[in-house]
């Protein structure tokens, strides 16, 4: 059993090695620069119209949304944040400065602040092809990637490629990644009140399971409500952290900045950090984070009631924000302001141990709930997007059935597996999943602008958002 572990492992890494240290490193920051110049710098320009059309109106809801065919703007874009915010802001961040160095959080916003570009470009398209399937709402890359590129490539190669990114996105999420979460949970409730991992999994895909049978509407329901709570009291704990150790925040900026381009300037290069291995960690454990480019959240927002994509495109890019920004940042000004990097932990633990020095005997028992409310709704929101690339490969019922049997199955078997490998393995499926998706964005960036332009058109001249042609 050892070996095949062993045989694993070292497949894994060098899969990992070719994606993340070649190939995805440059794409995601590239695209993301691409989208940025050639949008007219979005996320910067309209941030404050897009501040403003997330948080002006929260929970009020459009009168057709009483039809059952779609969720308001800020339901998709709970459902999307109950994806983004998860291990990745916890446990991710962590594994990112221990082995990338502080250095890797500098990687992290750039790479975040040029992605908040490409998932406008997502959002947008998810939006534009999003069809009705079922009575209801239903997006995503594989929906643009068969219907938008049909024209360039051709009917067969274009559905092969968004067959392709299907089956991805169902084993990246859908399983491998719902046992990311229910890993660092389980380490985390295990540390903090000691109790055994496999109670934890069973409890976890119990209350899972009750949830993904209510469909989209239940999920968003949930997400709405338990979301903006999660987030409001773990930056709440590290605001106190910050005023606790206000004396070292200048520093600690200062020790990020160095190490993003000399690690070896803070002593990463005793360790063994290179610049390189900086920017790799922090791009990937950003993407895993905040999801940019990874084609994942489109599928929450291509159900949304909004008069017009670019609304919906905007609402995408501040969840980028809020994840990595805000969240992320937390996280990681915790961890380096307390010393929790130089104890020799790994994972959620780093986290843990920074809030058990901040808070004491408290602490870790704080981020144990912190960590589980995050990781619970990543999975929630994960499923659902394996759930949609599901209805668009079949319509039948009883394949649906046994991806949620299989979905509940991983839940567990996550609380069990070996931390390492199974952070190792989603890296490796995320970057898989990535690639179709990149392709198509590039491919179908002369849409992306042109409903950009439509929409400055009937902002310019006051005519109606609401009669936009979808396709």
């Amino acid at each position: 059993m050892e070996s095949w572990v062993s045989l694993l492992e070292t497949v894994v890494n060098t899969v990992n090695d070719v994606l993340w240290g070649s190939v995805l490193m440059y794409a995601l920051v590239g695209v993301g620069l691409f989208f940025t110049c050639y949008l007219g710098f979005p996320q910067f320009i309209r941030f404050g119209p897009a501040v403003r059309q997330v948080f002006g109106k929260l929970y009020k809801e459009h009168p057709t949304d009483r039809d059952g065919r779609s969720i308001s703007s800020f339901q998709a874009l709970a459902v999307a944040i109950s994806a983004q915010v998860g291990t990745g802001n916890v446990a991710g961040v962590a594994t990112a400065i221990m082995a990338g160095g502080p250095g890797a959080i500098f990687w992290m916003w750039l790479s975040a602040a040029f992605g908040m570009s490409t998932i406008f470009a997502e959002a947008v398209l998810a939006q534009h092809y999003r069809k009705e399937v079922a009575g209801r709402f239903i997006g995503g890359p594989a929906f643009y990637i068969s219907r938008g590129l049909k024209a360039r490539l051709g009917d067969v190669p274009s559905r092969v490629l968004a067959a392709f990114f299907s089956v991805a996105i169902i084993l990246a999420l859908g399983f491998i990644g719902t046992m990311v979460q229910s890993n660092s949970i389980a380490s985390a409730v295990a540390n903090a009140f000691a109790v055994e991992p496999l109670p934890v999994g069973i409890v976890i895909a119990v209350l899972a399971g009750l949830i993904f049978i209510g469909g989209i509407h239940r999920i968003a329901n949930f997400a709405q409500l338990v979301v903006p709570i999660m987030a409001v009291v773990y930056i709440c704990c590290a605001v106190v952290i910050l005023f606790m150790y206000q004396d070292h925040i200048l520093p600690t900026l200062q020790y990020i900045c160095v190490g993003a381009f000399q690690p070896e300037a803070i002593g990463g290069g005793a360790l063994g950090v290179t610049m390189k291995e900086a920017i790799r960690f922090g791009v990937a454990r950003g993407l895993f984070s905040n999801e940019a480019g990874m084609g994942s959240t489109p599928h929450a927002h291509a159900t949304a009631l909004v008069a017009h994509p670019v609304l919906q495109g905007f609402t995408a890019f501040v969840g980028v924000f809020v994840d990595t920004m805000l969240v992320c940042t937390s996280t990681a000004l915790i961890i380096l302001l307390t010393g929790a990097d130089q104890l020799g932990l790994s994972g959620a633990l780093v986290t843990q141990e920074a809030f058990h020095l901040a808070f004491g005997e408290f602490g870790p028992k704080l981020i144990a709930v912190c960590l589980t409310f995050f990781a619970f709704t990543t999975i929630v929101g994960w499923y659902y997007f394996g759930e949609s690339n599901i209805r668009y490969l079949s319509s039948s019922p009883h394949l649906l059935t046994a991806y949620r049997v299989i979905v509940l199955a991983f839940i567990v078997a996550g609380t069990l597996g070996k931390v390492d490998l199974v952070w190792n393995m989603s890296d490796m499926f995320n970057g898989i999943m990535v690639l179709p998706n990149l392709i198509a964005l590039i491919l179908l960036r002369g849409e992306v602008k042109q409903i950009l332009r439509d929409y400055d058109r009937r902002r310019k001249h006051g005519t109606p958002l609401y009669d936009y042609p979808l396709q």
